[in-house]
């Protein structure tokens, strides 16, 4: 496995990140879902694919995810943009490169394109969840969660099989960080990928993703057995492949 590296953004911040270090070629950049770290099968395959083909790679943890420095409670988008925005003009610099972004990743990969929209060549979405704080938590989230959340500012919610301690901080973050009516006219390729068998995000997601995009390639990837996360060597296979025909149209 790749060995990991911490990157310092100042005194009291250091995020962990893994990286396949080209001067002059295109990046691939892998953003994390939801309290997720960069061990995983999904930046795992993709640092592969990127050290096969010759390409830059990028993933970080987010402040307060994986071993990053930070407590999870006090991060939200804005911040955890802000860690991917730093990160890019560090490592990446001026070279050219792609998002991938897995659930919520895919919502901060969206909150890139006013930093780097000249840099940016393609865009290919896993399972994405932009806006999922307000239309597919707090919206859905009975009066007692709402409660509990405005009160004691915090409450720890169940989603699927996964865990997720939600503040309000967070959830009013989310509101001032809208990206799906905002239209957005790069002329790029976007694939968006995602399972039929996703109980954590609806396709509805990946879809709203792609009508964000008025003049880009748009594709939409429907995988029958997919789950939210992915990660099978099927489901794998699968994103390479999409991930393939993005840099095949750049190179």
């Amino acid at each position: 496995m790749k060995k990991f590296k911490f990157l310092k953004l100042s005194k009291s911040k250091k995020l962990r990140i893994t990286d396949n270090y080209f001067r002059e070629k295109l990046y691939i950049i892998f953003l994390p879902g939801f309290m997720s770290d960069i061990e995983g099968k999904k930046p795992q395959t993709l640092l592969k694919f990127a050290k096969r083909n010759k390409l830059g790679f990028l993933s970080l943890e987010y402040s307060g995810h994986g071993k990053s420095s930070g407590d999870f409670t006090k991060g939200n988008i804005s911040i955890w943009s802000s860690d991917t925005k730093s990160v890019i003009k560090k490592i990446v610099k001026k070279n050219n490169f792609i998002l991938v972004g897995s659930s919520m990743g895919a919502w901060i990969a969206l909150n890139q394109f006013k930093h780097f929209k000249s840099q940016i060549k393609g865009f290919l979405g896993i399972g994405s969840a932009p806006e999922f704080l307000t239309r597919l938590m707090w919206n859905k989230f009975p009066k007692k969660i709402k409660r509990e959340i405005v009160n004691y500012g915090h409450a720890l919610i169940k989603n699927g099989e996964y865990e997720y301690p939600i503040t309000y901080q967070l959830i009013k973050d989310g509101r001032l960080n809208k990206v799906l009516d905002k239209k957005e006219l790069s002329k790029i390729k976007v694939t968006m990928i995602h399972g039929k068998k996703d109980e954590v995000v609806p396709v509805l997601f990946s879809k709203l993703t792609l009508r964000k995009f008025k003049n880009a390639k748009k594709k939409l990837v429907l995988i029958k057995s997919g789950d939210h996360s992915l990660s099978s060597k099927k489901h794998l296979k699968i994103i390479l492949k999409e991930l393939k025909n993005i840099v095949k149209d750049i190179i």
